[in-house]
């Protein structure tokens, strides 16, 4: 768990309108759907996406209804999964929904959502392998359908292919869904020529305790969102999606503080107690886009405005932890749990003194302080975008909790981001004791996909 921060999430607020959402590239519906105005709200959060859309005051239910005889003048006989939204009661049709449940993200844009998009309060990370006779042919194909569900929820309509209606009272809630290929891609699909050198395997680190069953996979997709029942929707719409093209190898599910529990944005805490994130690059910072994403220069090409998630599931070791003191956890990471201020003076986001010491002649950042160690400038300046959740998959066989982060970071080249720092971690900080890393995997996330297009097109049809 390195120093830098994640994106925080923003408190929730009613904004003014909403605009209407941009037609997907595939048909939806013989209904049409009313444009409702909308004008930007508030920025709440420097990590916020820019493809990130305000909250409107008034919007119908989850699939906003492609329409209404009196409305457009056409039947409302809606074809496929949006038919029994299109049956909703009309109070139901314009009932208020709250800025959590309005909140929208776009799908089309130069980068994919769910990377600078604000921290959501539930997600799931699922990878998928190849069937076996699945190939390049059945991976576009499946990549197609994909973009064309994702586009289709975060827009907070009905899945194309049998909607389940787990999410039909629900409004977008800031679902997105990224999409990336592992290193075991392209070999199932012809394509190691393609493939990027960033891509090659992560070393071995001293702390892993990786089981092979629960890392890595030919695909990977994140789900996040604001509503719980709407990542859930979001999961099995993908999970029926992959039909017999792709089979879930893994899945794990986290959370987050939910919007407007507190009464500012504020740096998450994490099931340690302690403010985990205070460092995170900032989308404003100059140098940002260098270190988060690849290039148009890029080689190969179709990486271009993309980045690599470094994915990790680090059990932490909650009753080791709980049982030191206050002072003794605020030695261990370097900050105060209270505020996340270093220990050597000031606020959560004053820069650390590395050479102050104490009365007593010490240090007042131990060496082997995690917040030292994990300083890009301790590191070459090697910086990624963290963006985890939490996990509690219920008690072991030894009765402690099987909880901890699902790590996530952000990197234009993992080599330089995520390895240097991991390196760093393994030759002496003191967090190590009490957390183990038990999966992980590294995937190349592609850039955004242009309006008509599928996610990872220029891969699989280039």
């Amino acid at each position: 768990m390195a120093e830098q921060s994640t994106p925080k999430t923003p408190a929730s607020k009613p904004s003014a309108s909403k605009s209407s959402v941009p037609k997907s590239s595939v048909p939806k519906s013989s209904a049409s759907k009313p444009s409702v105005p909308k004008t930007p709200a508030p920025e709440t959060s420097v990590s916020e996406t820019p493809a990130s859309k305000p909250s409107p005051t008034r919007v119908v239910s989850r699939r906003r209804l492609l329409g209404t005889a009196g409305a457009t003048g056409l039947a409302l006989g809606a074809v496929g999964g949006a038919a029994g939204y299109a049956a909703a009661p009309a109070a139901d049709r314009t009932a208020l929904l709250s800025s959590v449940g309005a909140d929208e993200v776009m799908f089309h844009g130069k980068h994919q959502p769910g990377i600078t998009t604000a921290l959501q309060a539930k997600g799931h990370l699922v990878a998928f392998d190849l069937a076996a006779g699945a190939g390049r042919k059945e991976a576009a194909t499946l990549l197609r359908r994909w973009s064309t569900t994702a586009e289709r929820l975060m827009a907070g309509e009905a899945s194309a292919n049998d909607d389940t209606d787990v999410a039909r009272d629900a409004g977008p809630s800031s679902l997105t869904l990224t999409f990336g290929f592992g290193h075991s891609f392209f070999a199932r699909t012809g394509l190691e020529k393609q493939r990027p050198i960033a891509l090659d395997p992560l070393p071995d680190f001293s702390s892993d305790h990786l089981d092979k069953a629960r890392s890595n996979g030919d695909l990977w997709v994140q789900i996040g969102a604001n509503d719980s029942l709407v990542a859930f929707h979001a999961l099995r719409a993908i999970q029926q999606d992959a039909g017999r093209a792709a089979r879930v190898r893994w899945q794990m599910n986290g959370f987050n503080r939910s919007p407007g529990a507190t009464t500012r944005p504020l740096t998450a805490r994490n099931l340690m107690g302690q403010i985990d994130g205070t460092r995170n690059p900032k989308p404003s910072e100059s140098d940002f886009d260098r270190r988060i994403f690849v290039p148009e220069t890029s080689d190969p090409a179709w990486m271009a405005g993309g980045s690599y998630a470094v994915v990790r599931r680090i059990r932490m070791l909650l009753d080791d932890w709980e049982a030191l003191s206050v002072k003794d956890q605020e030695e261990v990471i370097g900050r105060r749990k209270s505020d996340g201020a270093p220990l050597s003076g000031g606020t959560e986001t004053t820069a650390m003194d590395l050479e102050k010491t104490g009365g007593d002649g010490k240090l007042v950042v131990p060496v082997n302080a995690h917040a030292r160690i994990t300083r890009p400038d301790e590191n070459g300046g090697a910086a990624m975008l963290r963006r985890p959740f939490s996990f509690h998959d219920g008690i072991d066989a030894d009765g402690v909790p099987d909880a901890g982060l699902l790590f996530v970071c952000w990197q234009a080249d993992p080599l330089r981001g995520f390895v240097p720092v991991q390196r760093k971690l393994d030759r002496g900080d003191a967090l190590s004791a009490f957390i183990r890393h038990e999966s992980s995997g590294l995937f190349a996330v592609p850039g955004g996909a242009s309006e008509g297009e599928y996610v990872g097109q220029k891969l699989l049809e280039g």
